[in-house]
């Protein structure tokens, strides 16, 4: 490991303590990097601005596509406090981030109680046997706009 890599994880595992510490959320934190620079900050903040979705990597992420002003950090990589959960490694997949580095994994997060696991178990299961039940409606009209959309010459694919 070089020192960069322990210099960019001890910036990502220093938010994990300053969420916790000034009460804005679990202790989590995350840092994306480009060329040797850190380009994004975060830190979990769900419970301070009641927000499901502000994990530390989701907030780094924003923030380093804010720098970066785009939506694909593909030469990124993130370093983070701990193994994302399900929602935040769909986010880092949208974002094309090259690769991650995480401090803690998911296991041990559980054993503190953050057990995201039961999330990547239930996104395995077939959809009708997942405990949040889930039910097509209007597919015919919800795929016309996938249509007009596929017709647009200036679309961007992401």
């Amino acid at each position: 490991m070089t020192a960069d890599h322990q210099k960019f994880m001890a910036a990502a595992i220093a938010l994990s303590f300053e969420a916790m510490r000034t009460g804005r959320g679990g202790p989590y934190g995350a840092v994306v990097v480009k060329a040797g620079e850190i380009i994004g900050r975060g830190m979990n903040e769900v419970t301070s601005i009641n927000d499901p979705t502000a994990h530390a990597e989701l907030t780094a992420i924003r923030q380093a596509c804010e720098h970066l002003n785009q939506w694909n950090l593909a030469g990124c990589e993130l370093y983070t406090s701990c193994e994302p959960c399900p929602m935040c490694m769909g986010a880092i997949y949208w974002a094309r981030l090259d690769r991650i580095y995480y401090g803690n994994t998911k296991e041990v997060a559980g054993q503190f109680g953050f057990n995201s696991q039961y999330f990547y178990d239930e996104l395995a299961k077939p959809r009708d046997q997942r405990q949040l039940s889930m039910h097509p409606l209007m597919s015919t009209e919800a795929q016309a706009a996938f249509e007009e959309w596929a017709q647009q010459a200036d679309r961007q694919s992401y």
